[in-house]
């Protein structure tokens, strides 16, 4: 028989359970989200194929660790290219593979939810992000962030420094034996991101093609690594890059006194790093806790703030963040859009004829 002391005491137990569980369920989200979160501790982690930086990442990691302490983060940093190839292939194999793909890929992305590879799962804040920034309730977008061109400060000055794309094809047109092997961009055959920025250059701009062949005058050099392209430039090994990331780029250029980045004044590409769930995931409930968090105010807080990423809702206020760049640039942003037109020059086809018009255009 229970006396009314322990019958009191189990009340508060459980009471006590109850609250601790609704404390880590965000303003505003349904009550039952409670579930997702008791479900997520019982999975106790989530794992993450990402293209972003490990040290730009490990303060989300940490403060979605604040809030969900019983939900291990195994991240796994890797090229974009690298993240598709190698959960096509476990996929396939039937073996363990990421619960969140988040990738600056964004075609990539986009395909693999069209092939249906991703989770449908509606956000508690997905009603927060500007409507080009999600998929079929799958895919969403998470930041904001310009492609750029960087130079070296102390070699390139006046009005060598390109501020449209036509100055940045003029001047290597007219200054060929200056900048001869010291110009860099991504390599499109390696890097993911790479070829959606060169292949979303060509929609963006009319004369394409005249700076694509200004490019392959100089012999420009190609890198899949944002920071080894920036530190080529940093250290005059190179003098200007193309197409460049620019939350990493602008992040660098304010303790850098070499490197300068430049936001074309014509037209500036803007990319957002893409998350989905796979359908695969072994820790569902625990990928939509991070889903949830990265798109939530707090989450994109820590992504202007601390990673420097650049947040996409417009109600997170700072200098990395869409509202400033926003103001700086107006209408000349062009957001590249989350959804199934970025899927044209995935088709092979068109792959194939794009990428022999470039090599044409490289040869000297």
């Amino acid at each position: 028989m229970f006396s009314r002391k322990m019958i009191a005491t189990a009340f508060v137990l459980a009471f006590g359970a109850s609250q601790a569980a609704m404390a880590q369920v965000p303003a505003g989200y349904p009550a039952d989200y409670a579930k997702i979160v008791d479900a997520a501790k019982k999975e106790g982690k989530v794992v993450i194929y990402s293209a972003t930086d490990t040290k730009a990442a490990e303060s989300l990691v940490k403060d979605f660790n604040a809030m969900y302490p019983d939900v291990k983060v195994e991240y796994n940093d890797m090229n974009s290219t690298e993240i598709y190839n190698r959960f096509i292939s476990e996929v396939a194999a039937g073996g363990a593979t990421a619960d969140v793909l988040w990738s600056s890929a964004m075609d990539l992305q986009v395909k693999l939810v069209n092939d249906g590879y991703g989770l449908q799962y509606k956000s508690a804040e997905s009603g927060a992000l500007p409507a080009w920034a999600s998929f079929k309730d799958t895919a969403y977008g998470t930041t904001f962030e310009p492609a750029v061109f960087v130079y070296n400060k102390r070699q390139v000055t006046g009005d060598e420094i390109p501020q449209t794309h036509a100055d940045l094809a003029k001047l290597l047109t007219t200054k060929a034996d200056k900048f001869k092997d010291k110009v860099i961009t991504y390599d499109i055959e390696k890097s993911g991101v790479g070829f959606m920025f060169i292949t979303q250059d060509l929609k963006a701009n009319d004369h394409f093609w005249d700076l694509a062949k200004a490019l392959g005058s100089v012999a420009v050099r190609v890198q899949s690594s944002t920071g080894t392209m920036l530190e080529r430039v940093s250290s005059g090994e190179n003098l200007l890059g193309y197409n460049i990331l620019g939350s990493y780029a602008l992040v660098r250029a304010k303790k850098d006194p070499n490197l300068g980045v430049v936001i074309p004044k014509d037209y500036t590409l803007v990319l957002s790093r893409v998350q989905f769930i796979s359908k695969s995931s072994k820790h569902p409930n625990a990928a939509k806790l991070w889903i949830d968090y990265m798109l939530s105010k707090r989450g994109q807080t820590a992504v202007a703030n601390d990673a420097k990423l650049y947040a996409i809702r417009s109600d997170v206020t700072g200098e990395t963040t869409s509202a400033e760049l926003t103001k700086e640039i107006g209408k000349g942003l062009k957001p590249l859009a989350v959804n199934a037109d970025l899927l044209q020059y995935l088709d092979q086809g068109k792959r194939l004829g794009f990428m022999k018009q470039w090599k044409e255009s490289m040869k000297k």
